[in-house]
């Protein structure tokens, strides 16, 4: 016997104010998709919402490499034996 996963159940409401341009606009739309009006308000609106929600955490991510970045610019470390030794290398290599 197998099983069919349900669609999740829709139990919160959201009005919305439309002209009657914008009303036709969105039955043709869904009509065009063969959805309901609210199925295709819902999927545009989950969409739409998605795409800003990251958009958002990736310039918010940005921002943090940014200030990472110019934190270790002004504030760099103590050079390593390893460097130390390649600045040696390369200042002998300058002189001879």
């Amino acid at each position: 016997m197998s099983q069919t996963m349900r669609p999740p159940v829709r139990s919160k409401r959201l009005e919305i104010r439309a002209t009657p341009d914008q009303k036709k606009l969105f039955e043709r739309a869904a009509q065009i998709r063969g959805t309901s009006v609210t199925d295709f308000a819902v999927s545009k609106l989950q969409e739409a919402a998605r795409e800003i929600i990251q958009e958002a955490e990736s310039f918010r991510l940005r921002e943090e490499d940014r200030k990472v970045f110019f934190h270790a610019l002004t504030n760099p470390p103590e050079p390593n034996e390893y460097a130390k030794a390649a600045v040696a290398r390369y200042k002998k290599q300058v002189r001879d």
